[in-house]
């Protein structure tokens, strides 16, 4: 991965913090993406000084197209290359029957997880596809192969997210890109906390009585993928904490 070109979405927190650590680390060039302004910029310092790499961080909404590409469409031209793709920006919003979700949650799932992913990509994939070459990782879930009580429409958006990524091997067959689907299954981030609107005791007893992945767990996992030689292609990938069989079926130990 020695001077490759790595873009991550939703690189301040989470698997898209430690995609850039794990990348960094390898001596990749980053450019991260995320809207904490902040702490995207902190991070891409701190990466560069600690990998002598070059790092850009900018703070942008993969919801918003003309946003994605005008910042694309100018990048530093030792960045414009990118040789790797990880769309990761992402989130669940409540669990509540469908019946009962709330409208802004749906909206903001569909656009984030889905339209974002897809606007990246637009962006993105012909300059791979010039180049004949390029990785494409897409940070799906479990959730998007079997569904769990409340999680309709987050269930859905990466149902949409498997499918995309099966569609995007069809469409790219031939390019030299590779795209690959990471389904996690539970990760302890900030995703729970999220979901639950900020409520940090409620997120907690989502990750008690059992070790969850971590970040980096799913990160390494991406590296690799990317590192497999040209003609192995991992389409879809499924990773589990050793405690989870299914969505709902979790060993724990309270």
């Amino acid at each position: 991965m020695k001077n490759k070109i790595v873009l991550i979405t939703g690189a301040s927190a989470g698997i898209g913090y430690a995609c850039a650590e794990e990348f960094a680390e390898k001596g990749a060039n980053l450019i991260l993406f995320a809207r904490r302004e902040d702490k995207i910029k902190e991070l891409a310092k701190n990466l560069e000084e600690k990998y002598n790499i070059k790092t850009i961080a900018y703070q942008c909404d993969v919801r918003n197209f003309d946003e994605v590409s005008k910042i694309i469409s100018n990048l530093p031209e030792e960045l414009k290359n990118i040789d790797v793709l990880i769309n990761n920006a992402g989130k669940a919003l409540g669990l509540s029957k469908i019946q009962d979700g709330l409208l802004s949650d749906w909206e903001e799932m569909i656009d984030t997880n889905i339209k974002g992913l897809l606007y990246m990509s637009k962006c993105v994939l012909p300059g791979m596809i010039e180049r004949n070459t390029g990785d494409v990782i897409n940070i799906g879930s479990i959730a998007g192969n079997e569904v769990y009580p409340n999680g309709n429409v987050y269930c859905g958006t990466k149902s949409a997210v498997h499918m995309i990524s099966k569609s995007m091997n069809v469409d790219l067959n031939g390019t030299g890109i590779r795209v690959t689907n990471i389904a996690p299954g539970l990760v302890e981030t900030e995703f729970s906390e999220v979901r639950f609107h900020g409520d940090q005791d409620k997120a907690k007893t989502v990750y008690l009585g059992y070790k969850a992945l971590e970040g980096k767990d799913v990160a390494q996992i991406a590296v690799f993928c990317c590192q497999l030689p040209k003609h192995v292609t991992i389409q879809n990938l499924v990773v589990t904490p050793s405690a989870q069989a299914t969505t709902t079926l979790v060993h724990k130990v309270l």
